[in-house]
């Protein structure tokens, strides 16, 4: 039986480390956060879409142990590393969370174990940045001594299809020896594996992944400020365009891009490419178009407000979700953070609905809301709004009552095509 340290258990790491359990490996899940972990050890979780009793049933299999303790990966056949790679604010990558946890576990590593990075980063982190920190740490040699891997992590969360044992999944290594082992280990877990040459294939893997979301939905978002201002609904076009049997793949607007991926990954590649003297103009261009939705929709809620003669300034807007997709408790990088924002800039009264994210935690990105709880779901609090906003389409929402309960939706996520043309329905 396979020894596996899951370092990081946040969406990545948590269902990972379930699976290799699941699997008939012994786990040991590492993370800084005591909180988490003393959740983890009483069969507590703290992701949505992951029940108590997935915890409690590997924890009383023996399989599932949690520590804050990293010293525990002197005993383990491998290391899999699952940390945040967010941007700076300068729009910079940050893979300290990556250097750190190399540094952490650089002294306890054995000969033979393999150290799997699956973080989303630049190609080169891994053969580069991590090697150079664990290589320091251990006196011993990647490639030689140790075993050195990349692959990407593929979640989909809130979607019921996507179990991390049936996804593909990308692994590259930094030798041919380094590839084996990370398949042997890997294979232990999910069903198809897909080798690549090297470690940098794999994080580039990725990248494009991402990259080919964040410049599809930045299209159908230009698409829908062009048609907007021809009277066409971009809705309908998607819907007709769908039907295409072949050369189409749809892809719908929004109020701009959420999630830890999409609106973060293509800058570390325009990052990266600069250093080979490369420039990403299209990417750019992509990420211009996403990150400037939230102004927009902001003016159409203006625009919806002037048309009952209110103004923005003064005027109670509640948006409705701050989970950055539907069906999930994930804010990160949530489009609603900015639109929070740049309504009370414009002088109005916000408040936010969502029953995934009751509480708004302590962010880097946006402390100034840690704290703002959602508000209750009730006829009397809806109706005390100018305007309602629906920035995430959550399936719990009773969208009957609030269209009875409301005096003015802006829909950015066509949850109710059927009030197309309704005095006080406009999508943005």
């Amino acid at each position: 039986m396979k020894t596996i340290a899951i370092v990081g258990l946040g969406y990545v790491g948590l269902p990972l480390a379930l699976q290799f359990s699941r699997s008939g490996s012994k786990v040991w899940g590492l993370d800084i956060d005591a909180k988490k972990v003393d959740a983890l050890k009483h069969g507590r979780s703290y992701i949505k879409h992951i029940s108590n009793q997935a915890i409690v049933a590997q924890r009383e299999g023996g399989h599932f142990d949690i520590s804050t303790d990293f010293s525990l990966v002197a005993d383990v056949d491998a290391v899999i590393i699952c940390v945040p790679t967010p941007l700076n604010k300068n729009r910079e990558p940050d893979v300290s969370f990556i250097l750190d946890t190399g540094k952490e576990i650089a002294p306890y590593l054995k000969k033979g174990v393999l150290v799997s990075l699956e973080s989303s980063t630049y190609p080169g982190t891994t053969d580069e940045d991590l090697l150079r920190v664990l290589e320091a740490g251990s006196g011993l040699k990647a490639g030689r001594d140790f075993h050195l891997a990349f692959s990407p992590e593929r979640e989909d969360p809130g979607n019921p299809q996507s179990v991390v044992a049936t996804i593909p999944k990308v692994v590259g290594g930094l030798t041919p020896a380094c590839l084996k082992c990370a398949m042997e280990i890997y294979g232990i877990a999910i069903k198809t594996l897909v080798p690549v040459s090297s470690c940098r294939a794999a994080e580039a893997t990725k990248l494009m992944e991402n990259i080919f979301r964040c410049v599809n939905i930045a299209l159908v978002n230009e698409l829908k400020v062009v048609y907007d201002a021809m009277g066409i609904d971009i809705w309908e076009i998607v819907n007709a365009a769908k039907t295409k049997p072949f050369g189409f793949m749809p892809f719908y607007p929004g109020p701009g891009l959420g999630g830890h991926c999409i609106p973060i990954d293509p800058f570390y590649l325009t990052w990266k490419a600069r250093e080979y003297g490369q420039t990403t103009r299209f990417i750019e261009l992509a990420g211009e178009i996403n990150t400037k939705m939230p102004e927009y929709v902001v003016e159409r809620v203006a625009d919806a407000l002037n048309v009952f003669k209110k103004p923005l300034n003064g005027s109670k807007v509640l948006v409705l979700g701050l989970a950055y997709k539907a069906n999930v408790d994930d804010d990160r990088e949530s489009p609603s953070y900015m639109l929070l924002n740049l309504l009370k800039q414009r002088g109005a009264k916000v408040d936010y609905y969502d029953p995934f994210v009751p509480v708004i935690k302590m962010t880097r990105e946006h402390p100034q809301w840690a704290g703002k709880k959602s508000i209750t779901w009730s006829q009397k609090r809806i109706a005390s709004y100018d305007c309602v906003l629906i920035a995430t389409a959550h399936a719990c929402v009773d969208y009957k009552k609030l269209v009875a309960w409301s005096q003015l939706i802006v829909d950015t996520r066509n949850v109710l095509p059927e009030l197309s043309g309704k005095k006080r329905y406009f999508k943005a």
